[in-house]
């Protein structure tokens, strides 16, 4: 069966659903074609001139890339400056851009989960449960017809997940009435004429944080100048995650657990900040910039944070509070992102091939 972008991106966002990401990021489709035909899919941790080599030479027809593309919105693709020249080349040769970041960070079996296994803790366990997701009810009146565009937009665009499941929705059948009045232009009947229409009645639940992404979506794909829906609060039991994990590991000195970490994650060094021959057994890892949880870390009576691109005025945070942190780097603890992608996509059942694109750290000590 012929596979498509949006088949690929359907398949990732079960397990990493758009709304786990931070507010400030931008995830999902960067460039391309929902619609496209997909035979081989380059999986990368970000995407340069190095990555974008490796997927054209392998013939891909997709890149999915942690870190996004676009970090902020642009008002000028200019092909004389790096990321132009990198748009234009994957533009000519049609290759679609999707990445999944904060969201994967997040995701139940996203990489925090994948990082902690790695580094095989035990009793792993959410680091910081505030963020909670709250959900609304969404109901629409479409007219019949129109119903399926309609809802794939909604679910397209992050609505009806419930748990493991995507695309929950329902629908029952009705009579919708209205009268256009004289300043309207009706899809579907005169101004002044009361009409009656065969609707239905499609409602689904979306989380509360993208209400307006989805709703704008939804208006999109609905064929009526004015749409008629409702948004209703609901009082079930928000969904948690974390960004980060904590989990044990035996008891084991810190200058060890150090050389443990390079072994695992197959980096040639960390920065430790610490009582190198202190005994540590509860970790929280953290995967790319995860410094701002020390004190979360702390407070649930971690040993040491495991995370990356720790700053100066941070270490000192850390050493008032008396918690050690292995910076074992951004690149360090996320370049395994690539293996998760790969493992993910070859489980989906999908008819594409999968290849990672590897990179190289870009610091080194000299």
């Amino acid at each position: 069966m012929t596979c498509k972008v949006k088949d690929v991106i359907r398949l990732l966002e079960e397990d990493f659903p758009l709304y786990l990401a931070q507010e400030w990021d931008n995830v999902g489709l960067q460039l391309g074609d929902r619609n496209q035909e997909v035979r081989k899919v380059c999986v990368a941790l970000d995407l340069t001139d190095e990555v974008a080599d490796q997927a054209i030479q392998g013939e891909a027809d997709l890149i999915i890339t942690h870190h996004p593309l676009f970090f902020h919105s642009i008002n000028c693709i200019d092909y004389a400056q790096p990321v132009g020249k990198l748009i234009q080349r994957l533009m000519q040769v049609g290759i679609s851009v999707y990445s999944a970041h904060t969201n994967l960070d997040a995701g139940e079996n996203g990489l925090n989960q994948y990082l902690a296994e790695r580094l095989g803790l035990d009793k792993i366990a959410l680091l910081d449960q505030e963020q909670a997701e709250a959900y609304q009810k969404l109901v629409v009146y479409v007219p019949a017809g129109h119903e399926e565009k309609v809802r794939a937009a909604i679910c397209g665009a992050g609505g009806g997940f419930i748990g493991e499941y995507s695309d929950c929705s329902f629908r029952v059948l009705g009579t919708g009435t209205f009268r256009p009045g004289q300043a309207t232009n009706p899809f579907i009947g005169q101004q002044g004429v009361l009409e009656e229409v065969e609707e239905y009645r499609l409602e689904t639940i979306i989380p509360a944080r993208n209400a307006a992404s989805i709703i704008q979506r939804m208006q999109a794909a609905h064929p009526y100048e004015e749409v008629a829906y409702d948004l209703f609060p609901l009082a079930n039991q928000p969904h948690h995650f974390s960004l980060g994990r904590i989990g044990s590991i035996e008891p084991v000195k810190l200058a060890a657990l150090a050389s443990d970490v390079k072994q695992r994650l197959n980096i040639p060094f960390v920065r430790v900040v610490g009582d190198l021959e202190q005994v540590v057994s509860r970790i929280a890892v953290v995967s790319g910039a995860g410094a701002s949880f020390l004190r979360q870390a702390h407070s649930k009576r971690c040993d040491v944070l495991l995370t990356g691109d720790l700053k100066y005025h941070e270490a000192m945070t850390a050493r008032e509070l008396g918690i050690a942190v292995i910076d074992a780097g951004h690149y360090g603890t996320e370049h395994i992102v690539v293996d998760l992608l790969q493992e993910r996509l070859e489980r989906g059942g999908l008819d594409v091939e999968v290849f990672s694109a590897r990179q190289q750290e870009c610091m080194q000590i000299v």
